[in-house]
This record gives C-alpha cells, sequence and structure tokens, in this order.
C-alpha cells in the first residue's frame, strides 16, 4: 500500500511558505492506519523499554507502538502541560522556538528508548527529546518518524538510529 496517498498537503500552514504534511487521511482509514502500524513496528528494534511520543502527533502511534513493542509509553508535552516533577529541554523548529518536557522519573537509568513522531523537520523536535532521555540515564536505540522531509536535514542533528516510513 501507498501510504505517501494518504498524506495531503497543506500550504501555507501554520505560517505563509510551510507547506504542512497533513496525516488525517491516513488516520481516518483504518486499512492504511493498521498498514502504517505493522510498518512502524517491524522497522523497530526488538528490545525497546519505553517508547516515547511527541506531543501531540507523535501519540497517534506512539501509544500503540508501546503497546505492540510490550513497552512502556511516556509523553513528551509542551512546558507546562505535565501535572507531575519535570525537566525541560528548550529547542528550535522550522518556525519558532519552544520548550518540551518530560517527567522526572519516566525513565531508569539504561532504559533502551524508541521516540516516536510524526514528522522530523529540521530535528529541533528530535534533538530535544534524545537529550531529554539521556539526561535520564536512558538510551536511545531509535527515532522513527511517519515522515521525513529530507531537505531540511534534520536527521544530521540526530545521533541516534533514525526509520522514516516516508521521505519528501
Amino acid at each position: 500500500m501507498d501510504l505517501s496517498t494518504f498524506v495531503r498537503d497543506i500550504p501555507d500552514f501554520p505560517k505563509k511558505g510551510i507547506i504542512f504534511k497533513d496525516i488525517t487521511p491516513l488516520l481516518n482509514n483504518p486499512e492504511a492506519l493498521s498498514n502504517c502500524l505493522a510498518s512502524l513496528v517491524s522497522n523497530s528494534p526488538s528490545k525497546v523499554d519505553k517508547v516515547i511520543g511527541i506531543e501531540a502527533r507523535g501519540f497517534f502511534f506512539g501509544t500503540a507502538l508501546a503497546e505492540k513493542l510490550q513497552a512502556g509509553f511516556i509523553p513528551v508535552r509542551k512546558k507546562g502541560k505535565l501535572p507531575y516533577d519535570t525537566i525541560e529541554e528548550q529547542y528550535s523548529l522550522e518556525y519558532g522556538e519552544d520548550a518540551l518536557e518530560i517527567h522526572q522519573d519516566a525513565i531508569k537509568k539504561g532504559d533502551k528508548v524508541l521516540i516516536h513522531d510524526d514528522v522530523l523537520a529540521t530535528g529541533g523536535t528530535a534533538k530535544a527529546v534524545i537529550n531529554l532521555v539521556e539526561k535520564l540515564g536512558g538510551e536511545v536505540v531509535q527515532c522513527n518518524f511517519l515522515i521525513e522531509l529530507d531537505f531540511l536535514k534534520g536527521r544530521n542533528k540526530l545521533n541516534s538510529p533514525i526509520f522514516s516510513l516516508l521521505n519528501y
């Protein structure tokens, strides 16, 4: 199944000059959804203790990946959204700056962690999450993405194995 047919371009979102890759058609199609998850699972490492989903679109497949890989799920959220004690990492993205947080007790020293998000663009978000994992003593075994925007060269910022389902 060609999953790229379920991704639509939205020009000038969230600001002029950005072409947003909208995955909601993929999420709305049961066969595409199942195919996508199966591919993500089959291309993930076999030994994973925790799966991180990055707010918010990383949650769509992050929780399902955790269940399929028999791992715990950790949400990484924007600053101020998690209810317990957190650590924070600042990052830049293609259209601004922000901060991400993780619960300080989410990862134990030596945990093998798979990071999942919908898009790898400039790499700033994923790099921030890698930094959070490493601060807590975890080991990033892979970063998974539904989509990689190759022209932005985000993978060059990441010092971890990367799997991208679709490349543009």
